[in-house]
């Protein structure tokens, strides 16, 4: 998670532009783990980038970022620093085209629901969840809205 989190990053500097100064990519940093959900704000929370974050180990993230190491190098250096950071996975993509709603737990249909910035109030039984995503679906995901066939 740690190289995804942190390639992906490093490539969203080199679009944009950005001068490769331990200060540039901090602001940087700390300006993307302001939007960063699920996983990804509780690396940013691991590292320092947030604001609630107990410890500050933005450093050991800018300063190799600055001269181009390898965000692999990166990872493992943190790793060192703390094995939470490394523990942290992304969880399973659901293909929601194929993926049978009514056969998911209450839990994931909410992880679904939370993924797309929704919640669902008032929802008390599980047809209400999936009357929900399958209302929103067009908005979210809407391949997988035009493939399913069961709307």
């Amino acid at each position: 998670m740690c190289v995804t989190f942190l390639g992906t990053f490093y490539e969203s500097l080199k679009e944009d532009g950005v001068k490769f100064s331990s200060d540039d990519i901090e602001k940087a940093l700390v300006k993307s783990c302001r939007d960063a959900k699920g996983k990804d704000n509780r690396f940013c929370y691991y590292i320092g980038a947030t604001s609630d974050a107990a410890t500050k180990m933005i450093n050991e993230v800018t300063k190799p970022l600055s001269y181009h190491a390898p965000v692999e190098k990166i990872c493992e250096k943190l790793k060192k620093k703390d094995a939470q950071i490394c523990e942290l996975k992304y969880d399973k993509q659901l293909d929601l085209s194929t993926v049978d709603l009514k056969k998911l737990k209450v839990k994931d249909l909410r992880k679904i629901l939370e993924e797309w910035g929704e919640t669902c109030k008032g929802c008390a039984e599980k047809s209400d969840f999936i009357r929900k995503i399958t209302e929103l679906m067009p908005k979210y995901a809407p391949m997988a809205a035009k493939a399913r066939t069961d709307l």
